[in-house]
C-alpha cells in the first residue's frame, strides 16, 4: 500500500487481521547456495514488515550476507542468505518456526518513541532511558547516582555520536533483586539523572518523561539518537572528523516514481537492521532493495517512498536522509580502544570501573553491559578526554588498578579503513544486473531492453 492515512490503533487491528487470514510463510533452504542458508519469507504486507523480519534474523545472531527484497502491493517476499556467527550454514530445525512466531499476530510491534529520559517497569527490571550531551565522566556520574539509590545494574548500552549519548539501562532494587515499583523513587532517581545530564547548564540538551510498554533495545536507541537530532552537523565539534563515514547517494528514478538510495560502508553485524531503522523511522516505505555484505565492504541498494506514495521532493530531503543514513551506520561504531571487563558481578561494581576510567583522563564513547547469572560481562571503547587515542602505559596503570586478569584489551573490529571515495560515487551499475534481474524474474518490473 502507497499510503497510511488511518489511526495507528485502526492500521494495528487491520494489520493483525490480515496477519491471522495470511500468516507469514517461512522457508529455510540450505540447497541452493554452497555458502549460506537461504530464508525466504512470504506474508501479508504492512508497514514496517521489513524491519520486522530484519530484527527478528538479528535477533537470533544470524549474519545476513545477501538479500533480495519486494514488497509492492499487498505481499512482501524477502529472500536472505545468511550463515551464523562463524560462517556456518545453519542446521537447527526450529528456525522457520521462531521465526513465524516473531512475525505473526502475536509477536511484539514497536512503540514509538517519545521520551529522552524514562523510567519504565518491565517483567524483570525497571528501564531507564538517557539521551543528551555526551561529556567525560559522563557515565561515571550516572552509574554513580544509581549506586546511591541501591539500583543493581544488570544490563545497559551506551552510544555516543556527533556529541550526543544515548542508553538504556536496565535496573533492579538491590535488597530485592525485582523492579522498583515505588513511583517517589523512581522520580527522584530520574530528576538526579536529569541534573546530571543537563550540568552544562544547558537545559535544551536533556528532557524528562516517563515512557511505558516493551521496547527493543538496539531499536529503542536508534530512536532515540534520531528524536535527539544526532545527525545534524551542527551538534558536531568543530574538530571532528568521522573515519569510518559511510558514502551514500540519493537520487530520483523518475520514470518508475522512486527513490534509489544507494550505500557503501564497511561491513559489519547488524549494518542492515541499524540502515532499514532509520528509513523506518523517518517514513519512508522500502520497495525493493538489494544487499550485499561481503567483507570488508558492504552495498546497499533501496528503492524507496514516502509513506504518502510519493518520492523525495527537495534537495534539503534528500540531505537529510543522507546525514541520517550516514547517523544510523556511524553510532554503533565507535572511536577508541576497546576494553572487556570480567568478573563476579556486585552492586557499584559499573561505578567504581568508570570513576576510575574517569580518574584516569578516559571518556567512554561505547559501552555494553551484560549479566549472565553473577558474571559481569561488559565492553568498553575509550578514548582520552580530548577524543585521541589513549597511552598504552594509561591502559596498564588502570588495567592494574581494577585487575589485569579481569579486564582485558580487546581487538578493535572497527579499525579497518574506512572505503575511499572515488571521483564519482555510483553503486547503479553494481546493483543492476543482480537486483533488476531478480525483480524481473518475479513479474515485479519491466525490462528495459
Amino acid at each position: 500500500m502507497d499510503c497510511w492515512t488511518s489511526s495507528p490503533d485502526v492500521d494495528d487491528e487491520f494489520a493483525k487481521l490480515v496477519l491471522r487470514m495470511n500468516p507469514p510463510r517461512v522457508t529455510v533452504d540450505n540447497n541452493s547456495s554452497r555458502k549460506a542458508t537461504l530464508i525466504k519469507v512470504d506474508s501479508a504486507n504492512k508497514r514496517g514488515s521489513l524491519l520486522e523480519v530484519v530484527q527478528v534474523l538479528t535477533d537470533m545472531n544470524l549474519i545476513i550476507r545477501r538479500a533480495y527484497i519486494s514488497s509492492d502491493g499487498e505481499w512482501f517476499m524477502d529472500v536472505f542468505h545468511v550463515t551464523d556467527q562463524h560462517g556456518n550454514k545453519l542446521y537447527e530445525d526450529d528456525v522457520s518456526e521462531r521465526i513465524q512466531q516473531s512475525l505473526g499476530p502475536q509477536g511484539r510491534s514497536f512503540q514509538s518513541m517519545t521520551s529522552s529520559v524514562g523510567v519504565q517497569a518491565a517483567v524483570e527490571n525497571t528501564t531507564i532511558e538517557l539521551t543528551g550531551r555526551d561529556r567525560p565522566g559522563l557515565l561515571s556520574e550516572i552509574f554513580a547516582v544509581l549506586a546511591d539509590h541501591k539500583c543493581n545494574v544488570v544490563a545497559a548500552e551506551v552510544w555516543t555520536h556527533n556529541s550526543r549519548m544515548a542508553s538504556v539501562v536496565y535496573i533492579t532494587d538491590e535488597a530485592t533483586g525485582s523492579p522498583i515499583h515505588d513511583s517517589n523513587r523512581l522520580r527522584k532517581i530520574e530528576r538526579l539523572l536529569l541534573s546530571v545530564l543537563t550540568e552544562d547548564r544547558d537545559k535544551n540538551s536533556a528532557n524528562t518523561a516517563v515512557s511505558d510498554g516493551w521496547t527493543h533495545k538496539e531499536r529503542r536507541l536508534h530512536q532515540m539518537m534520531y528524536a535527539d537530532r544526532d545527525y545534524d552537523m551542527n551538534w558536531m565539534n568543530s574538530g571532528s572528523s568521522d573515519r569510518r563515514k559511510a558514502l551514500v547517494t540519493v537520487e530520483n528514478c523518475v520514470d518508475r516514481g522512486y527513490t534509489v538510495v544507494n550505500l557503501r560502508s564497511l561491513d559489519r553485524p547488524k549494518l542492515l537492521f541499524d540502515t532499514v531503522c532509520t528509513l523506518t523511522d523517518m517514513q519512508y516505505t522500502v520497495y525493493h532493495a538489494t544487499i550485499i555484505a561481503e567483507e570488508p565492504e558492504a552495498y546497499q541498494e533501496y528503492y524507496i517512498r514516502h509513506t504518502d506514495g510519493y518520492p523525495i521532493s527537495s534537495e534539503a530531503e534528500r540531505q537529510r536522509l543522507i546525514h541520517c543514513l550516514e547517523a544510523a551506520i556511524n553510532r554503533r561504531t565507535s572511536e577508541g580502544i576497546r576494553l572487556e571487563l570480567c568478573s563476579l558481578d556486585r552492586v557499584g561494581l559499573l561505578s567504581d570501573v568508570t570513576r576510575i576510567f574517569r580518574e584516569n583522563g578516559l571518556s567512554v564513547t561505547r559501552a555494553e553491559v551484560t549479566t549472565q547469572g553473577s558474571q559481569a560481562m561488559n565492553i568498553f571503547s575509550v578514548t582520552d578526554s580530548s577524543g585521541n587515542p589513549v597511552k598504552s602505559e594509561t591502559i596498564e596503570a588502570i588495567r592494574n588498578e581494577i585487575g589485569s586478569t579481569i579486564l582485558r584489551v580487546k581487538e578493535d573490529e572497527d579499525s579497518k579503513s574506512p572505503p575511499q571515495e572515488s571521483s564519482r560515487f555510483s553503486l547503479g551499475s553494481l546493483f543492476r544486473s543482480q537486483s533488476e534481474k531478480f525483480l524481473f524474474n518475479l513479474g515485479l518490473i519491466k525490462s528495459n531492453s
